[in-house]
């Protein structure tokens, strides 16, 4: 009796000693520079006990191959459409840690000030990936550029692609271009949908600089920190979520990016 109480006692310190140790160690998160890791740095600030390490990713590297790998513990760059395509694509299933903030696609223009001003046969640079070309569309029919086929008025429900396009009035032409290259090529097209974090990088204020962005109410884009389904319990990831469900980081997002990037906190505070 007594050898097996003494082997438990080992056991219950061992696991002790193991949480302890994981909890020790920096929680490494790959985050976009704008905003998710100003997000988290900032969230460093206000939670030092966090033990948190941001990654900093550029353009092009898979947030998702990373945690696979164990590169990083988590993930805050990707909205849950493209996180479901990733998990075919890769796979996979991960765990949803934390739903954060929108950020409203929008559609630019260095060239034209309103949508009547763009010409027969423009040219529209849209994301070439599955999920964000289909919000592309979905943009450019709410504004009035083109409609798509019968059923398709649900961006949740229905993904669309250029062959699903049934009016295009003004024959636009769609040019697929990879996210983060479309800002750049705003001065060879006449309009470009550009994703939000992109569209802050290259200096532009969607909320004001946009002739058309996305509506936030019902937004099935929201950002999301994505972790394993190992890790998706760990008191890190809770700790990290509950922080950034925080009325302060709420405050945060409000106060420094000028209604174009909407804590869902916020939102969901609405009456």
């Amino acid at each position: 009796m007594f050898k097996k109480t003494g082997l438990t006692l080992a056991v219950l310190g061992a696991l002790a000693v193991s949480f302890n140790v994981q909890a020790q160690q920096p929680l490494r998160v790959a985050a976009d520079a704008v905003p998710h890791a100003q997000i988290l740095e900032y969230v460093q600030k206000i939670d030092p006990q966090l033990n948190l390490k941001v990654i900093e990713i550029p353009p092009g590297v898979n947030s998702n191959e990373l945690l696979v790998h164990g590169d990083v513990d988590a993930n805050y760059t990707q909205h849950l459409p493209f996180l479901r395509s990733q998990e075919q694509a890769l796979g996979v299933k991960f765990a949803v840690a934390a739903t954060v903030h929108i950020e409203p696609l929008g559609i630019y223009s260095h060239r034209y000030k309103s949508f009547d001003q763009v010409p027969q046969k423009g040219t529209v640079a849209v994301p070439n990936n599955v999920t964000n070309l289909s919000r592309a569309l979905y943009l450019l029919q709410d504004n009035g550029l083109i409609k798509l086929k019968e059923g398709f008025n649900d961006p949740a429900a229905n993904q669309a692609t250029p062959k699903d396009i049934a009016e295009n009035p003004k024959q636009l032409k769609i040019l697929e271009i990879e996210s983060p290259q479309i800002p750049r090529a705003l001065d060879d097209v006449d309009l470009a949908v550009i994703n939000g974090n992109y569209a802050l990088e290259a200096g532009l204020v969607p909320a004001k600089d946009a002739l058309g962005l996305e509506k936030v109410e019902h937004n099935p884009y929201a950002n999301i920190v994505v972790t394993t389904l190992k890790l998706q319990d760990d008191p890190r990831i809770k700790q990290l979520a509950k922080d950034l469900a925080s009325p302060q980081v709420s405050k945060f997002i409000t106060d420094n990016y000028s209604g174009s990037v909407i804590p869902v906190a916020a939102l969901d505070a609405k009456p």
